[in-house]
């Protein structure tokens, strides 16, 4: 981890968050269908001592999301947010950055820290593992699709949904920074 630095995430490194999280997240796969700009900045707004951002060459290499409070429990803790971007895995980078969040979380009174890991995703429920999380509660996502559709009607319902309008004005600053 030598060529990688953990700081606190500040604002600058929103647009770096959302970008690494949307390339390592299945977004369109549940729990992550809900990984957006607020999604993010819900954290660092909320509990930004809890939140941190492991940088290499000025870029994010990895990040943590955490929070206070949990299905309205003020006294624990939440990880919602891990990634490491592909390149920096298998360093440690993940362990240090969960520290660093639990850490933050206890200091502030939680008095337990918990997080979901998908199914499928053994590398995360190793490493939870390995951080002393226990295995608790298992859930059954049921999902129910939308009866098939012509391409108009597809079309359609994409033009509705609505657009994050933070989202939009903070890709804009980041390009405008690039040309800058």
């Amino acid at each position: 981890m030598s060529d990688v630095e953990l700081v606190p995430m500040g604002l600058p490194h929103l647009a770096g968050v959302l970008e690494l999280g949307n390339r390592v997240f299945d977004v369109s796969a549940m729990p992550y269908t809900s990984w957006s700009l607020s999604s993010a900045a819900v954290h660092l707004d909320a509990q930004p001592d809890a939140c941190w951002v492991a940088e290499a060459g000025g870029q994010v290499a990895g990040f943590v999301l955490g929070s206070l409070s949990y299905d309205e429990r003020a006294d624990w803790g939440y990880v919602e947010w891990l990634a490491v971007d592909p390149e920096h895995q298998g360093k440690g980078l993940a362990r240090t950055l969960l520290e660093e969040s639990c850490a933050a979380l206890f200091a502030a009174g939680a008095t337990r820290v918990i997080t979901d890991v998908e199914q499928t995703n053994t590398a995360s429920a190793q490493l939870m593992r390995r951080c002393g999380f226990n295995d608790s509660v298992t859930v059954t996502l049921f999902v129910r699709h939308a009866p098939a559709e012509d391409g108009a009607a597809r079309q359609a319902r994409a033009r509705a949904r609505p657009t994050d309008p933070a989202k939009a004005r903070l890709h804009a600053a980041a390009r405008k920074s690039e040309r800058d």
